[in-house]
């Protein structure tokens, strides 16, 4: 059985008893919403359901998480979050700050050991898909991760003009083949796991050059 982890990707085993155990109770909070979820739709599943279901109290909860949409979408945020931890600690190393995102995006997904996280993943995309709610908050926290990501960057290549965009592009690209590899993946037969995931990525950030010189020509000519 592979270790959990935290949502950075540290091993669990390293931490302390007590943070360990807050790692076993966030986790059960995600994966019995996600079961719940997905049985009774996320409207027909209340926050008392999911608090009675893993034996916490609403206080507990809301240490864990601020809402339904962000227990729901703790996979993908993980990764998420994961990407800006890797993203500072990572030192420009030559080549565009294009190649340097996708470098930390795919160590990100490296990291993102704990058993079971693929199939979390497929579940909160497919709830995501049929509630709003999930969506609009899911684009929130991309504002939130695209702003932090773009600050690091201004930083580490040495930015001076807070109003150039081309961070804020290279985000953009990033963040739009991401998706591209996640809709193909979340559309594969069967269960595909970690790896087919950045297989997927990996293939989108390939067609990220194809994509910008695609010439608009008529058919046929």
């Amino acid at each position: 059985m592979t270790a959990s982890t935290t949502a950075a990707g540290t091993p669990a085993e390293r931490l302390p008893l007590r943070e360990r155990k807050k790692l076993r109770t966030r986790q059960a909070l995600i994966d019995t919403a996600l079961e719940l979820f997905t049985e009774r739709g996320f409207d027909g599943t209340t926050l008392d359901d999911l608090c009675e279901a893993v034996e916490v109290s609403k206080r507990t909860f809301f240490r864990n998480f601020s809402s339904k949409e962000d227990v729901a979408m703790a996979p993908t945020q993980d990764l998420w979050t994961a990407f800006l931890d890797d993203l500072e600690d990572r030192e420009p190393a030559g080549g565009t700050a294009l190649a340097m995102l996708q470098a930390s995006l795919l160590a990100a997904l490296d990291r993102m050991t704990d058993e079971g996280w693929a199939q979390r993943v497929r579940l909160s995309r497919r709830l995501a898909a049929d509630t709003p709610s999930m969506d609009a908050r899911g684009r929130h926290f991309c504002d939130r991760t695209v702003r932090t990501a773009v600050t690091l960057l201004h930083r580490k290549l040495g930015i001076q003009d807070p109003g150039d965009p081309r961070p804020r592009l290279a985000l953009d690209l990033l963040i739009a083949a991401f998706h591209c590899g996640l809709e193909s993946w979340v559309a594969r037969p069967g269960t595909p796991d970690r790896a087919a995931l950045a297989t997927e990525v990996r293939t989108a950030f390939a067609a990220i050059p194809g994509a910008l010189t695609l010439e608009a020509t008529p058919p046929g000519s």
